[in-house]
């Protein structure tokens, strides 16, 4: 079955295959700095996870930017808002120790997730949108553990951290799908 793209579909196919291969590689160096230097909860640590959701925030403003032509970035929008917050959060939770740092991160993975999900159901005919799906399932199912492990007699940032590998595997594994609608003309 032959599928023709409709106009504008190739551009942004393109343009979330770039972004999603510069995604990929962040979150991979960002969890293996992170894993690297973020043992304790210290300036560093807090550093390191208000950058995450920064760099979501551009990403988000790239990806609206680029899908105006194929759909409302509504949903971009109530992104970047959250990771904003979420930025803020974790710069002021820092302060409080790691149970309130879980919370935030929580609670952003969670509408961060959600938000992914929804994008990703209503660009299924673009193509490679199935791993954002998932992703963003995990992603809200992921934010829900953090939140729970919050109240653990010892939580720690590890597991966090590596909330960022399945998530930079999802988006190589977008962007390598989205090859074929990206071709399209």
């Amino acid at each position: 079955m032959t599928t023709v793209a409709a106009p504008g579909i190739s551009t942004t196919a393109s343009a979330l295959r770039r972004l999603y291969f510069v995604r990929f590689a962040f979150a991979v160096v960002w969890a293996g700095v992170a894993f690297a230097l973020a043992g304790d909860l210290d300036p560093l640590a807090v550093t390191l996870f208000v950058i995450y959701p920064l760099f979501d925030v551009a990403a988000a403003v790239v990806d609206a930017r680029a899908s105006r032509a194929t759909g409302s970035p509504a949903l971009l929008y109530v992104n970047i808002v959250v990771s904003l917050l979420a930025a803020i959060g974790l710069a002021v939770a820092g302060t409080s120790g790691i149970p309130a740092m879980l919370r935030v991160w929580g609670g952003w993975a969670i509408v961060a997730g959600l938000v992914q999900l929804i994008v990703g159901v209503t660009r299924r005919s673009m193509g490679g949108q199935w791993p954002m799906i998932i992703s963003g399932g995990l992603s809200v199912l992921a934010g829900g553990s953090f939140v729970a492990a919050a109240s653990a007699d010892n939580p720690a940032l590890a597991n966090a951290i590596g909330y960022a590998v399945p998530g930079a595997i999802f988006f190589l594994i977008s962007a390598v799908r989205l090859g074929r609608a990206a071709k399209v003309s």
